[in-house]
């Protein structure tokens, strides 16, 4: 059974893949790949050194760096973490606070200082970082039933649901709160986008799900959309939220457009828990005219349902692109199994691979990529919260087929949840 309660989408965030064929410092004694993993039995993170030949995984010191600082009060299970773009800091969300981290020579974390605290009553849930390494979005719950979101006159409480967006920069552990933004239903995933076509600017998005409505309409199971400027204030967009399936439990957003082409789309992945079988639907945003988005569509940069859900194992917790964004993997934590497609480049499609899925351990709830030392395959790692175990499978690049599962690597610590590889 997960360790922390509620929903928890324990994606790595879009960061760790922009800086996964990045250098990992310049110390000749750090290794070529690393991966770092959170207990939430022990609440501390495990730095492993990945062998770039064949994936295996090895621990590199057993002085495991804590998820709560000394100095704080009291930080609740750890959920998940992030890299910067320069490997050289790393950040743990727990449910009560945020944790600060320097990575050392070796690739092992460093004691963890306090970077914030959530307010009193929010219980942090998932976190999402720009690939930038310049802002960070947490989302929170707040009281179990808050009646005051909004309350009369339009006020949010202190204890309704919040958007909490950190202020970063690479290569440092603090992060300083820009603002929070109290919303009127419950969140369950976030994810952050960053992307620019030929000839434009590049645009930030931030997508949020949720599965309860606070108000009077009771609009449960909605996707939210928010653009982000500069500072990292959030504007909602004016069509925004849009319908999802039943209880959506996780949130990505890619761009598939290759480097310097217009030729993919942007897409947002929504993972969803029915009564009996998971789900995952896809979104474009209307960046241009086709595949459902209508000059009006593009104009106000609205988001379309494309296609039809396609089914996936039960709970689908958590998901992760490759890098070249041309594959999508789905983690179903009840399901215990790891869902392999193509992200058709320009409809946004899923389509299943051969084969379509491997086995995991017990509840997966976290999912993390990292190259090899050639040109024709990468690592793909599972943390299996129930099972206390790491599962690794070796990617074929060209085709993203899953194959030769290694042997799964005992966690010792117990109970890992968010990962993260550079």
């Amino acid at each position: 059974m997960l360790k922390k309660t509620g929903v928890v989408v324990a994606v790595v965030g879009m960061i760790a893949l922009s800086a996964f064929l990045a250098s990992c410092g310049s110390s000749s004694s750090r290794p070529s790949g690393l991966l770092y993993v959170v207990s939430q039995s022990q609440a501390n993170v495990s730095s492993f050194a990945v062998n770039l030949a064949n994936g295996e995984l090895s621990l590199i010191n057993s002085n495991l760096a804590a998820t709560c600082a000394a100095t704080s009060g009291g930080c609740g299970l750890p959920l998940g973490i992030s890299l910067d773009p320069t490997g050289a800091t790393a950040f743990v969300l727990n449910q009560n606070t945020l944790s600060g981290y320097t990575v050392g020579s070796d690739g092992s974390l460093a004691a963890p200082t306090e970077a914030a605290t959530f307010p009193a009553g929010q219980t942090a849930r998932a976190m999402s970082p720009t690939a930038g390494g310049d802002f960070l979005f947490v989302i929170s719950v707040g009281a179990a039933s808050p009646t005051d979101c909004p309350g009369a006159g339009g006020a949010y409480g202190a204890d309704c649901p919040l958007i909490s967006i950190f202020s970063t920069k690479a290569g440092s552990a603090a992060a300083s709160l820009v603002s929070s933004v109290p919303l009127s239903r419950i969140p369950t995933a976030v994810s952050v986008l960053t992307f620019s076509f030929p000839g434009s600017s590049a645009q930030t998005l931030l997508f949020v799900t949720s599965n309860l409505d606070l108000t009077a309409n009771h609009n449960d199971n909605l996707l939210s959309l928010y653009s982000v400027d500069s500072s990292g204030n959030l504007t909602e967009q004016t069509s925004s939220p849009y319908p999802t399936l039943v209880n959506p439990l996780s949130v990505l957003a890619v761009n598939t457009n290759p480097p310097d082409q217009n030729t993919g789309g942007v897409f947002v992945y929504v993972g969803s828990q029915g009564a009996t079988s998971g789900s995952v639907s896809a979104f474009e945003v209307c960046t241009q005219v086709g595949n459902g988005c209508s000059p009006q569509d593009v104009s106000d940069e609205a988001v379309v349902s494309i296609g039809s859900p396609t089914t996936v194992g039960q709970n689908p917790i958590a998901m992760l692109p490759d890098p070249t964004f041309n594959f999508l993997y789905v983690a179903c934590a009840v399901g215990n199994n790891v869902y392999a497609f193509r992200m058709t480049t320009g409809t946004g499609i899923l389509t299943p691979l051969a084969p379509p899925l491997e086995p995991t351990g017990l509840e997966p709830v976290a999912l993390a990529i990292h190259a090899s030392n050639n040109t024709t395959n990468e690592y793909l790692y599972v943390s299996n919260n129930a099972a206390s175990t790491i599962s690794g499978y070796t990617v074929n690049v060209t085709s993203g087929a899953l194959s030769s599962p290694m042997a799964p690597l005992i966690f010792t610590p117990g109970n890992p949840y968010g990962m993260v590889g550079k």
